[in-house]
């Protein structure tokens, strides 16, 4: 029986964030976390990433406990490490370091082998402003999809 593709999203990212560049990563996982995504048991909700000894890490990330997985179930939250190839995690380093740019996760999905990737975007904080404009351009173009479809 073939599983419905996974393709979990972070919403608030492209609100709260115009998004800069993006990266997509491996990551790190123990056996219950993937059956646990597999069954679409994840959320990217208050996700971040970070920088700890030249390793790129992910924070945050809610992996919910897999059902089945009795005594060595995961810890839902616990920090996991995402790959990356040196070049693209020196840009990110380098990125990241600039005020008003920080790195989170926008996408989990698994890929057509079956391995976890983490979509990555180096992302700048939008302003109070720009949000309430991006509001409105959604209710214009809304509005617009209604009037031609009467």
């Amino acid at each position: 029986m073939k599983q419905a593709p996974v393709n979990i999203k972070n919403k608030r990212a492209t609100f709260d964030y115009e998004l800069v560049d993006t990266y997509t990563a491996g990551i790190v996982l123990t056996g219950t976390e993937i059956k646990s995504i597999r069954l679409g048991k994840a959320s990217l909700v208050d996700t971040f990433c970070y920088f700890a000894n030249g390793e790129l890490w992910v924070k945050n990330m809610h992996i919910a406990e897999y059902f089945y997985g009795s005594y060595n179930n995961h810890n839902a939250r616990r920090e996991r490490k995402l790959l990356l190839t040196k070049k693209e995690l020196d840009k990110l380093q380098r990125g990241s370091k600039d005020p008003g740019f920080t790195m989170i996760p926008v996408r989990l999905f698994i890929n057509e082998k079956g391995l976890a990737k983490v979509v990555v975007a180096l992302a700048k904080g939008k302003k109070q402003y720009d949000k309430r404009e991006a509001l409105k351009e959604k209710d214009d173009k809304r509005d617009m999809a209604r009037m031609f479809k009467r």
